[in-house]
């Protein structure tokens, strides 16, 4: 059934949110600040977990790494069409708005909670791999470990961040109902070289979330985010050459 697997997927951030805010009414900011630290470094240790599995290759003489240029340019090209968009402005825009229809005016970290969660769950090979696993095998395993995996993810940054996370779960059901949508389009062209990929640098972006929440940085993950799109596109042209 197509969209089941999304579907799924966002009820259990919704779950995770709702656990999230149940629990963390109990915790003191104290808490709420360690929790926080932890996501993160989880977050970032997620990221560069993903990064390590793409671009470490092992052979006889040892391990080398592979992908390095495509991930550089993909990051770079990626972050200037994000900045020319300026994604992170309307992530933030949409995020205040939200703030202001949920009543969540005393809320200082709504926004950044939300933006923070969307790109938790929204980047990343699974957001793409599932649902074409479910449209052409009829397969929602990858939608399913994707969503234990973010209903753990969005409690942790619910307890931490606050109910702005809550609301990833629309972004969720956009970027991978579009997916979803376009599968039978996307299936035929998406090498194993171009799921890596995208696999690699949307792992780069999910560890600079993690950068972003442990060390208090304000590097613009959101404008970041047509890296994953150049990565693609470089696999294709390095496999046409």
């Amino acid at each position: 059934m197509p969209f089941l697997g999304t579907i799924i997927d966002a009820v259990a951030i919704i779950v995770g949110g709702f656990l999230g805010l149940l629990f963390g009414r109990r915790l003191s900011e104290r808490y709420q600040e360690t929790m926080l630290k932890a996501c993160g470094l989880s977050i970032f240790f997620i990221g560069v977990g993903g990064v390590m599995a793409k671009m470490l290759v092992a052979s006889s003489s040892g391990f080398s790494t592979s992908g390095t240029v495509m991930m550089a340019s993909s990051l770079t090209l990626g972050a200037l069409i994000g900045e020319a968009l300026d994604i992170e402005k309307r992530m933030v825009s949409f995020g205040e708005w939200l703030k202001r229809k949920t009543g969540s005016h005393d809320e200082n970290t709504f926004v950044s909670a939300f933006v923070n969660a969307s790109l938790v769950v929204s980047i990343g090979a699974m957001a793409v791999l599932g649902p074409i696993n479910e449209v052409i095998a009829g397969d929602e395993s990858v939608l399913f470990s994707k969503s234990i995996l973010d209903l753990i993810l969005i409690l942790l940054m619910t307890l931490s961040s606050g109910k702005g996370a809550v609301f990833s779960f629309i972004p969720v059901l956009l970027v991978q109902g579009a997916v979803t949508v376009l599968a039978s389009l996307i299936s035929p062209v998406m090498t194993a070289e171009a799921i890596n990929a995208l696999s690699l640098v949307g792992s780069v972006l999910i560890a600079t979330l993690g950068i972003n929440m442990v060390w208090e940085k304000n590097i613009r993950v959101s404008n970041m985010f047509p890296s994953v799109i150049v990565a693609v596109l470089w696999a294709f042209i390095a496999q046409a050459l």
